[in-house]
């Protein structure tokens, strides 16, 4: 694997580290029958030159999908998940939603969050973790978020939790698109995983572990999360060793006033265009911009108004996208005089204006395409 697997860009030619001889997993300890077949392996620490995350050029350990923890129930851990929990629906107002740890092994942490007004519910790929938690009473069923087609049962779910898990993962695009699919419109989530930046100061090489496959800084945890469709509200450094992140998905920009404008406004220059041609009078757009184009093609202005003028010389003779108005330059339109001019062309409104006073005489009306609504020239300067 020579390129990254959160942005695609390719590694920088040469591995940061490369060490011999290191163990081919955390989890799968050796009993004595077992040493003969038990073998170091080469782990080859690269920086992905595109976005800068740093990662093994290996496969993942194939347990990678298991959540296994040893200091789940110690009381440093217990008591730093309680004030994470506390702080996270305090803040955020999130009593009484729907809470998915996402790899809860068998419940540790997910037992802690049973004394929070919330619902708590876990996910975890090993059957026989999944029957203990499910033995003490919690809501954890079987099954892994590994790509945007996983669907989470009883969701969508108000929050995520991920504690130490999202290193280990191959696919972590997939995996965060895959949470991002089962958390409502405006989900949130709870994000841990181990600082590179604290490897590198205390040059702690014996951080560095097979199982582990990723590892993050503050800068590239917050682009992947960005990147597959989340806003990092707050990060900060917990336990000395761990980046905790808070998130949550961004919000769809609201586009429906603009929906709305787009009939008004088609309306208005259709009426105004219409009631031009019921009194047996011409009208004419000035300005071949994306404006005018736009606008003539969107309210079917085509065969309505005469030309569209315009001062540069290389859109004169030409014609309007999609609408396919004819272009002419400003002398020409005296040949072809007509009773009213709308000006789509917003920023030299004055300026514009102007020039048709002068060119054309004040019998011209002069109409406007204001940002909201199509304006009189005369009313505007009252």
């Amino acid at each position: 694997m020579k390129k990254c697997i959160v942005c695609g860009a390719k590694f920088f030619e040469k591995p940061l580290l490369e060490f011999d001889d290191m163990p081919r997993s955390a989890q799968n300890i050796p009993n004595e029958s077992e040493l003969n077949q038990d073998t170091g392996m080469t782990l080859r620490l690269y920086q992905c030159r595109g976005c800068g995350l740093v990662q093994f050029d290996c496969d993942p350990v194939n347990y990678y999908k298991d959540v296994i923890r040893s200091g789940g129930f110690t009381t440093t851990m217990v008591n730093l998940r309680k004030s994470q929990y506390s702080h996270l629906i305090e803040k955020y107002h999130l009593e009484k939603r729907k809470f998915l740890e996402v790899g809860c092994g068998q419940g540790e942490f997910l037992s802690i969050l049973k004394e929070f007004p919330v619902e708590a519910y876990g996910i975890e790929n090993k059957q026989e973790l999944v029957d203990k938690a499910v033995s003490q009473g919690l809501n954890v069923f079987q099954g892994f978020v590994g790509d945007d087609k996983a669907v989470v049962q009883n969701g969508p779910y108000d929050v995520f939790l991920s504690f130490n898990f999202f290193e280990h993962q191959p696919d972590p695009n997939g995996m965060l698109q895959g949470i991002y699919n089962n958390l409502t419109d405006d989900g949130m989530g709870l994000i841990t995983v181990p600082s590179l930046e604290y490897i590198l100061e205390h040059n702690g090489y014996y951080e560095l572990i097979h199982d582990h496959l990723v590892y993050y800084t503050f800068d590239t945890l917050r682009f992947v999360l960005e990147k597959n469709g989340f806003e990092v509200l707050e990060e900060e450094m917990i336990n000395r060793d761990t980046l905790s992140m808070i998130v949550r998905k961004k919000a769809k920009i609201n586009v429906l006033k603009i929906q709305d404008s787009y009939g008004q406004i088609c309306k208005q220059v259709n009426d105004y265009v219409d009631g031009k041609r019921k009194e047996g009078k011409k009208v004419a757009f000035w300005g071949a911009s994306h404006q005018g184009f736009t606008l003539a093609a969107t309210a079917k202005l085509g065969g309505k108004i005469e030309y569209i003028i315009d001062s540069a010389p290389f859109k004169q003779g030409r014609f309007a996208p999609a609408s396919h108005i004819p272009i002419i330059s400003p002398e020409k339109a005296v040949s072809q005089m007509v009773d009213a001019i709308i000006i789509a062309a917003p920023g030299y409104t004055d300026e514009i204006a102007g020039i048709i006073q002068e060119k054309y005489g004040n019998e011209v009306e002069i109409a406007v395409m204001k940002t909201k609504e199509l304006e009189l020239y005369e009313d505007i300067k009252k």
